[in-house]
């Protein structure tokens, strides 16, 4: 018996996908976590993505050059680092996009050194700080469905955006959350 991993997919402008299993990551706590971005409560432009709704990315540059991925996750501050993905589908792109950062003529990466480390993760799938703060996990929050009185305007059921099988759209939210999303983004 197998644990289903999380699947990240990401979608090229062209329309291409790219999609790896999550095999690694890395805590980080928030405040109280002195490895953390967020250490002692410090909040910071940089940074604000850890403070904001659970499955939002965060993406930051180090050494100048590379980029790491996090999703922040429940708690002030608290973010998911994603270490590592093991490579599904679009892997002839992977390696294109991998080569770009290579220098000289480096032999081929075997398949599961595409994705081994937050840098090449980035590399890989083409992240950069232009996804810092953007929502990963397409929910949609939302009052239930058929509830009278007080519990009837809570929001307590949640949805995947553009799911088909979705039972019932709602448009307003939805309108309502493009909109928070693109004040957070700007």
């Amino acid at each position: 018996c197998r644990c289903a991993c999380a699947i990240l997919v990401r979608k090229l402008p062209d329309g291409r996908e790219l999609r790896g299993r999550i095999v690694e990551t890395e805590a980080y706590l928030g405040g109280e976590d002195k490895a953390s971005h967020s250490s002692g409560g410090r909040q910071t432009p940089r940074n604000a993505a850890m403070f904001m709704k659970p499955g939002t990315l965060y993406v930051y540059q180090i050494y100048g050059i590379h980029f790491c991925m996090n999703v922040s996750s429940q708690g002030e501050g608290a973010a998911v680092l994603l270490r590592s993905l093991e490579p599904l589908q679009g892997l002839d792109t992977m390696r294109q996009l991998r080569s770009t950062q290579r220098k000289g003529t480096a032999k081929p990466l075997k398949d599961w050194e595409l994705c081994n480390g937050p840098s090449k993760l980035c590399h890989a799938l083409d992240i950069n700080k232009t996804f810092d703060q953007r929502d990963l996990v397409l929910l949609v929050c939302t009052a239930r469905i058929g509830i009278r009185g007080e519990w009837a305007h809570k929001p307590l059921r949640f949805y995947i955006r553009g799911n088909k099988c979705v039972s019932v759209v709602d448009k307003k939210m939805e309108r309502e959350t493009d909109s928070l999303l693109a004040k957070s983004c700007s």
